[in-house]
């Protein structure tokens, strides 16, 4: 499998592209170019976003490899092209394509630099990374990743690009080991992923903790928001007493921010309940409308969601009805019942 450890010496078996706008031509070049006998795996994300993508038909025609959007944790299968599907970010992970509904990156999901990083982990120098043209900055971080873990960097020529603005900032912010125009780069991954390389140790993520969780855990806050405006609060102690303030003036005490914020999750709650019992509705009448359609995997389909959209609902009830009493210590609940 492409995401396992080879052994020696390793070949520069997985090579992973990222493009947006102006970047089809030359990721279907690249396909085409792939030999037929290259022992190796190529992943692609191109900002597609929720919209529904051919690429993979696409791939197929032009090229001798098979192509397809994964499935979630897919072994990784040799001469394959996997292409992040709408709406979910692709990931590397143990031999394994994992998918993610992690937060969108540079306004987007799927994002280029989740892939990226996540091959610069777990599979280190033997990692090729492409960077085509598109808009925005989506791309650079996970490249310079990639060039630190001791694969190659890849960038189409800005000047050559139909959209400059993402090979720029990823060429600006660490040199890369090729500046090449368009057509060039198939030809130069066919060259490159032939080359044998000394086997640098991947970075490793925490001991079991999973690739998609180390990428999209949570970072510690900066700072709390404030209720009233959304701005950032500052603790400012005033006679002994915590005090939590924006910048426009609002003031909170801290059981006053501890009470908003318990208010803000259990209105976040019901949004999501309203949301997801009006989806199960509409499953419910597209599920009347299809049951007389000549085909039945619309039908299925919207069966799928309604059953999702439920059992989700139910968890959220379930949560709401586990939360705390603000303010209120086990403790003092015990004895207040004793």
């Amino acid at each position: 499998m492409a995401a396992e450890r080879p052994q020696h010496p390793p070949h520069r078996d997985v090579i992973v592209i990222g493009g947006s706008a102006g970047s089809l031509d030359t990721i279907r070049e690249i396909a085409q170019a792939i030999p037929a006998d290259y022992s190796g795996t190529v992943f692609v994300v191109a900002h597609v976003g929720q919209s529904r993508s051919i690429l993979p038909d696409l791939l197929r025609r032009v090229g001798s490899f098979t192509a397809s959007h994964p499935r979630e944790k897919e072994p990784i299968r040799k001469g394959h092209i996997y292409i992040a599907p709408p709406d979910r970010h692709m990931l590397i992970e143990d031999g394994q394509v994992c998918l993610s509904r992690g937060p969108r990156e540079h306004f987007t999901r799927p994002a280029i630099d989740p892939l990226f990083r996540s091959a610069a982990k777990t599979c280190g120098s033997r990692v090729i990374g492409v960077v085509l043209s598109g808009g925005g900055s989506d791309g650079a971080v996970g490249l310079a990743a990639i060039r630190d873990a001791g694969g190659v960097a890849i960038v189409e020529d800005p000047s050559d690009a139909a959209f400059p603005d993402m090979p720029q900032t990823a060429a600006s912010l660490r040199e890369p080991h090729y500046l090449a125009p368009a057509a060039e780069i198939p030809a130069l991954l066919v060259r490159l992923s032939a080359e044998t390389v000394p086997l640098v140790e991947a970075a490793r993520p925490r001991e079991g903790v999973p690739v998609a969780m180390t990428i999209n855990e949570f970072e510690r806050p900066i700072t709390f928001s404030c209720p009233e405006c959304g701005g950032a609060l500052r603790l400012k102690p005033k006679n002994g007493l915590d005090e939590y303030g924006c910048h426009v003036g609002h003031r909170f005490g801290a059981m006053e921010l501890l009470e908003s914020q318990f208010e803000g999750v259990e209105k976040g709650i019901y949004v999501a309940l309203r949301m997801l019992n009006e989806q199960a509705e509409f499953a419910r009448q597209m599920i009347a409308r299809t049951r007389d359609a000549p085909l039945d995997n619309a039908l299925v389909y919207w069966e799928r969601l309604q059953v999702q959209a439920e059992e989700q609902a139910e968890a959220l009830r379930h949560f709401l009805e586990q939360r705390p009493v603000v303010g209120v210590l086990p403790e003092a609940a015990e004895v207040g019942n004793q």
